[in-house]
């Protein structure tokens, strides 16, 4: 009798369960407008992936996608921004290597906290360097250029767009790696640095691929590697970092989509299921491709085992080096 009156109660249980709609959140979501901040100036790689990816976003949902350029203090204005915004899915970052990763480990006064403080949602793209050498240097491979780092410490510059930028870590995890020593010469932005390199004051630097293939092409500069974990589509014939002698070495300025902490789960599944299809479709992905950027996709949960481990590496190196913002 007992036993009877425990199965009914069971499959009422389940039943009730089952019936149970949707949340409100999920089910009505988007009802308006997306924001998107980006948290650099407009012109550059992250605000043109945010604005191709916004564009298709707001194809899929059938709402705009604003594109919201919040720039300054190395990324921390528009990423507090969204850290303090309510976590409805209506307001996100378009959050990179230096938002997550570098910044926050340079500078503990941004006033937010990279894992604590955001709800990963998907990869989007990686963009790797090159090791780029001006041709006077007598090192014609990443091989050649490690050996003649160790017959001259200190002697081998690199130029970055200034101090604490992810070109500028890019060097020191290499000399940290490599086990050499590089001079750092830092500039302000990365266009004066490569006049530098191509005027021969400075042997090396870490460029994005896509401005370092013109200068490739030109004949300007000698590539060495690419700093991924693969070997780049865009420049195929070059080998990696990796695969020169310095074992595991992976280096890329990556992007992926954050909202704030405490995102209803069902808000974060709808966004992380419209970004995926977005940036599976082949237009989406020549689109990027032409800016250097090879699409990245990936879970949630996924995507924050992944920036948990980016801010462990470059905030250990950060610490080993007593880097500090300027």
């Amino acid at each position: 009798m007992l036993t009877s009156l425990y199965r009914l109660l069971a499959l009422a249980v389940a039943t009730t369960t089952l019936a149970l709609p949707v949340p409100a959140a999920a089910q009505d979501f988007p009802d308006r407008a997306i924001h998107l901040v980006v948290p650099y100036p407009p012109g550059g790689t992250a605000d043109i992936l945010a604005r191709l990816l916004a564009q298709r976003l707001a194809e899929r949902v059938g709402k705009p996608v604003v594109v919201d350029n919040r720039a300054g203090a190395g990324t921390a204005i528009g990423s507090k921004f969204v850290a303090q915004a309510a976590p409805d899915g209506y307001t996100l970052l378009m959050g990179t290597v230096s938002s997550h990763a570098m910044n926050p480990a340079l500078n503990r006064g941004v006033g937010y906290d990279p894992l604590k403080d955001f709800t990963p949602i998907s990869r989007v793209a990686s963009v790797p360097f090159v090791v780029l050498e001006n041709p006077s240097v007598p090192a014609k491979t990443m091989g050649e250029l490690i050996a003649l780092a160790k017959a001259r410490p200190g002697q081998i510059t690199y130029a970055s767009a200034g101090a604490g930028t992810s070109n500028h870590l890019a060097g020191e995890l290499l000399a940290k790696a490599a086990n050499i020593q590089l001079l750092h010469v830092p500039y302000k932005g990365s266009a004066p640095a490569l006049a530098d390199l191509l005027g021969g004051q400075v042997n090396l630097m870490f460029d994005l691929q896509v401005t370092a293939k013109a200068q490739i092409q030109a004949g300007t500069v000698r590539a060495l590697a690419v700093t991924g974990a693969h070997r780049s589509s865009l420049l195929p014939g070059l080998p990696t970092v990796a695969e020169s002698g310095v074992q595991g070495f992976d280096v890329t300025a990556w992007f992926g989509i954050f909202g704030p902490a405490a995102m209803p789960v069902p808000v974060v599944d709808v966004l992380n299921r419209h970004l995926v299809a977005v940036l599976k479709s082949p237009e989406v992905r020549q689109q990027f491709a032409a800016q250097g950027a090879e699409i990245e996709w990936s879970s949630p949960e996924a995507f924050n085992i992944f920036v948990q481990s980016e801010y462990t590496k470059w905030g250990g190196l950060i610490q080993s080096k007593h880097l500090a913002a300027q």
